[in-house]
Protein backbone atom coordinates (compact mmCIF):
# COMPACT_ATOMS: atom_id res chain seq x y z
CA UNK A 1 0.00 0.00 0.00
CA UNK A 2 2.77 2.38 0.94
CA UNK A 3 4.58 1.42 -2.24
CA UNK A 4 1.61 2.35 -4.42
CA UNK A 5 1.20 5.69 -2.62
CA UNK A 6 4.89 6.46 -3.24
CA UNK A 7 4.56 5.74 -6.91
CA UNK A 8 1.43 7.90 -7.12
CA UNK A 9 3.12 10.82 -5.38
CA UNK A 10 6.16 10.47 -7.65
CA UNK A 11 4.00 10.63 -10.74
CA UNK A 12 2.20 13.73 -9.43
CA UNK A 13 5.55 15.39 -8.72
CA UNK A 14 6.78 14.67 -12.20
CA UNK A 15 3.65 16.17 -13.70
CA UNK A 16 3.99 19.31 -11.57
CA UNK A 17 7.69 19.73 -12.48
CA UNK A 18 6.92 19.17 -16.14
CA UNK A 19 4.23 21.84 -16.07
CA UNK A 20 6.56 24.25 -14.28
CA UNK A 21 9.15 23.98 -17.01
CA UNK A 22 8.11 26.33 -19.83
CA UNK A 23 9.39 25.81 -23.33
CA UNK A 24 12.13 28.27 -24.26
CA UNK A 25 10.82 31.49 -25.73
CA UNK A 26 11.21 31.83 -29.47
CA UNK A 27 13.52 34.66 -30.46
CA UNK A 28 11.94 36.50 -33.38
CA UNK A 29 14.51 38.32 -35.45
CA UNK A 30 12.84 41.14 -37.40
CA UNK A 31 13.43 41.13 -41.10
CA UNK A 32 15.98 43.64 -42.28
CA UNK A 33 14.33 46.84 -43.41
CA UNK A 34 14.73 47.56 -47.12
CA UNK A 35 17.34 50.24 -47.85
CA UNK A 36 15.95 53.75 -48.12
CA UNK A 37 16.71 55.21 -51.51
CA UNK A 38 17.08 58.99 -51.36
CA UNK A 39 16.48 60.59 -54.71
CA UNK A 40 19.21 62.94 -55.81
CA UNK A 41 18.12 66.60 -55.93
CA UNK A 42 17.40 67.88 -59.41
CA UNK A 43 20.26 69.61 -61.13
CA UNK A 44 20.19 73.34 -60.67
CA UNK A 45 19.90 75.13 -63.96
CA UNK A 46 22.33 78.01 -64.42
CA UNK A 47 20.88 81.44 -63.87
CA UNK A 48 19.40 82.70 -67.10
CA UNK A 49 20.90 85.88 -68.43
CA UNK A 50 18.71 88.95 -68.46
CA UNK A 51 17.41 89.14 -72.02
CA UNK A 52 18.16 92.84 -72.19
CA UNK A 53 21.87 92.14 -71.77
CA UNK A 54 22.09 90.48 -75.17
CA UNK A 55 21.00 93.50 -77.21
CA UNK A 56 23.17 95.88 -79.24
CA UNK A 57 25.49 98.38 -77.62
CA UNK A 58 23.76 101.56 -76.49
CA UNK A 59 25.57 104.88 -76.26
CA UNK A 60 25.81 106.80 -73.03
CA UNK A 61 27.72 109.54 -71.24
CA UNK A 62 31.48 109.32 -71.71
CA UNK A 63 31.47 107.72 -75.16
CA UNK A 64 33.54 109.67 -77.68
CA UNK A 65 32.10 109.41 -81.19
CA UNK A 66 33.39 110.04 -84.67
CA UNK A 67 30.56 111.52 -86.76
CA UNK A 68 31.12 111.69 -90.52
CA UNK A 69 28.71 113.67 -92.71
CA UNK A 70 29.86 112.94 -96.25
CA UNK A 71 30.57 116.11 -98.23
CA UNK A 72 30.21 118.29 -95.12
CA UNK A 73 33.64 118.85 -93.59
CA UNK A 74 32.31 121.42 -91.15
CA UNK A 75 30.05 118.80 -89.57
CA UNK A 76 32.46 115.88 -89.60
CA UNK A 77 34.19 115.78 -86.23
CA UNK A 78 34.63 113.95 -82.92
CA UNK A 79 31.89 114.47 -80.34
CA UNK A 80 31.64 113.30 -76.73
CA UNK A 81 28.32 112.24 -75.23
CA UNK A 82 27.86 114.67 -72.34
CA UNK A 83 26.45 114.08 -68.87
CA UNK A 84 22.97 114.74 -70.21
CA UNK A 85 23.36 111.98 -72.79
CA UNK A 86 23.58 114.23 -75.87
CA UNK A 87 26.09 115.53 -78.42
CA UNK A 88 26.15 119.06 -79.76
CA UNK A 89 26.84 119.62 -83.48
CA UNK A 90 27.04 122.73 -85.66
CA UNK A 91 23.80 123.78 -87.41
CA UNK A 92 21.52 121.27 -85.70
CA UNK A 93 22.60 121.82 -82.08
CA UNK A 94 21.90 119.17 -79.44
CA UNK A 95 21.09 115.61 -80.52
CA UNK A 96 20.19 112.97 -77.97
CA UNK A 97 22.50 109.94 -78.08
CA UNK A 98 21.90 108.09 -74.81
CA UNK A 99 20.24 104.74 -75.29
CA UNK A 100 20.79 104.70 -79.05
CA UNK A 101 22.93 102.43 -81.17
CA UNK A 102 25.37 104.08 -83.55
CA UNK A 103 23.01 103.27 -86.43
CA UNK A 104 20.05 104.91 -84.69
CA UNK A 105 22.10 108.02 -83.94
CA UNK A 106 23.16 108.22 -87.60
CA UNK A 107 19.51 108.23 -88.61
CA UNK A 108 18.62 110.86 -86.00
CA UNK A 109 21.38 113.21 -87.19
CA UNK A 110 20.39 112.72 -90.83
CA UNK A 111 16.76 113.50 -90.01
CA UNK A 112 17.76 116.74 -88.31
CA UNK A 113 20.00 117.75 -91.23
CA UNK A 114 17.13 117.24 -93.70
CA UNK A 115 15.20 119.98 -91.92
CA UNK A 116 16.56 122.70 -94.20
CA UNK A 117 20.30 122.09 -93.83
CA UNK A 118 21.38 119.27 -96.14
CA UNK A 119 19.17 117.83 -98.87
CA UNK A 120 20.38 114.22 -98.88
CA UNK A 121 22.69 113.76 -95.89
CA UNK A 122 24.75 110.59 -95.57
CA UNK A 123 25.86 110.13 -91.96
CA UNK A 124 28.08 107.52 -90.32
CA UNK A 125 28.74 107.25 -86.60
CA UNK A 126 31.37 105.09 -84.93
CA UNK A 127 32.69 104.92 -81.39
CA UNK A 128 36.16 106.39 -81.15
CA UNK A 129 36.66 105.85 -77.41
CA UNK A 130 34.33 103.83 -75.19
CA UNK A 131 33.32 104.84 -71.69
CA UNK A 132 34.99 102.83 -68.89
CA UNK A 133 33.77 99.74 -67.09
CA UNK A 134 33.77 99.09 -63.34
CA UNK A 135 34.76 96.02 -61.35
CA UNK A 136 34.08 95.50 -57.65
CA UNK A 137 34.36 92.81 -55.01
CA UNK A 138 36.93 90.05 -54.67
CA UNK A 139 39.61 91.22 -57.12
CA UNK A 140 43.07 92.52 -56.33
CA UNK A 141 42.45 96.09 -57.59
CA UNK A 142 38.76 96.99 -57.84
CA UNK A 143 37.89 100.23 -59.59
CA UNK A 144 37.27 101.91 -62.96
CA UNK A 145 39.17 100.85 -66.09
CA UNK A 146 39.15 101.75 -69.80
CA UNK A 147 37.06 99.39 -71.87
CA UNK A 148 38.91 97.09 -74.29
CA UNK A 149 37.15 95.90 -77.43
CA UNK A 150 35.84 92.31 -77.33
CA UNK A 151 36.59 91.91 -73.65
CA UNK A 152 34.91 89.34 -71.42
CA UNK A 153 34.27 89.14 -67.68
CA UNK A 154 37.46 87.08 -67.40
CA UNK A 155 39.40 89.85 -69.17
CA UNK A 156 38.00 92.39 -66.73
CA UNK A 157 39.15 90.28 -63.78
CA UNK A 158 42.63 90.02 -65.29
CA UNK A 159 42.81 93.80 -65.83
CA UNK A 160 41.87 94.28 -62.17
CA UNK A 161 44.78 92.10 -61.01
CA UNK A 162 43.01 88.74 -60.76
CA UNK A 163 40.86 87.06 -58.12
CA UNK A 164 41.52 87.23 -54.40
CA UNK A 165 41.81 83.88 -52.56
CA UNK A 166 38.22 84.30 -51.32
CA UNK A 167 36.66 84.97 -54.71
CA UNK A 168 33.91 82.92 -56.30
CA UNK A 169 35.45 82.04 -59.64
CA UNK A 170 32.70 80.34 -61.62
CA UNK A 171 30.51 83.37 -62.33
CA UNK A 172 30.20 87.10 -61.67
CA UNK A 173 27.31 89.50 -61.20
CA UNK A 174 26.84 91.83 -64.17
CA UNK A 175 24.93 95.12 -64.04
CA UNK A 176 24.23 97.03 -67.25
CA UNK A 177 22.27 100.29 -67.72
CA UNK A 178 19.65 99.91 -70.46
CA UNK A 179 16.96 102.47 -71.28
CA UNK A 180 17.36 104.20 -67.94
CA UNK A 181 17.17 100.99 -65.90
CA UNK A 182 19.75 98.55 -64.57
CA UNK A 183 19.60 95.00 -65.94
CA UNK A 184 21.34 92.42 -63.77
CA UNK A 185 22.34 88.79 -64.25
CA UNK A 186 24.80 86.19 -63.04
CA UNK A 187 27.04 85.39 -66.01
CA UNK A 188 30.00 83.06 -66.66
CA UNK A 189 33.52 84.38 -67.08
CA UNK A 190 33.34 83.99 -70.88
CA UNK A 191 30.40 86.39 -71.15
CA UNK A 192 31.14 89.46 -73.36
CA UNK A 193 31.14 92.86 -71.70
CA UNK A 194 30.10 96.29 -72.92
CA UNK A 195 31.35 99.75 -71.93
CA UNK A 196 29.70 101.03 -68.78
CA UNK A 197 29.17 97.54 -67.34
CA UNK A 198 29.72 96.95 -63.64
CA UNK A 199 31.15 93.58 -62.60
CA UNK A 200 30.86 92.37 -59.01
CA UNK A 201 32.95 89.35 -57.96
CA UNK A 202 31.30 87.72 -54.95
CA UNK A 203 33.00 86.06 -52.02
CA UNK A 204 32.76 82.27 -51.87
CA UNK A 205 31.16 80.66 -48.81
CA UNK A 206 33.75 77.89 -48.30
Amino acid sequence: MRHCRFITLSLVALVIVGCARKPPARVVVPAAAPPVVVAAPPAVEPVAYASALDGPYHLDSGDRLRVVVFGQEGLTNAYTVDAGGSITMPLIGTVRARGMSTGELSQAIAARLRQGYVREPHVAVEVETYRPFFILGEVANPGQYPYVAHMTAETAVAIAGGFTPRARKKSVQLSRPIDGQIAQASVPLAYPLQPGDTINVAERFF
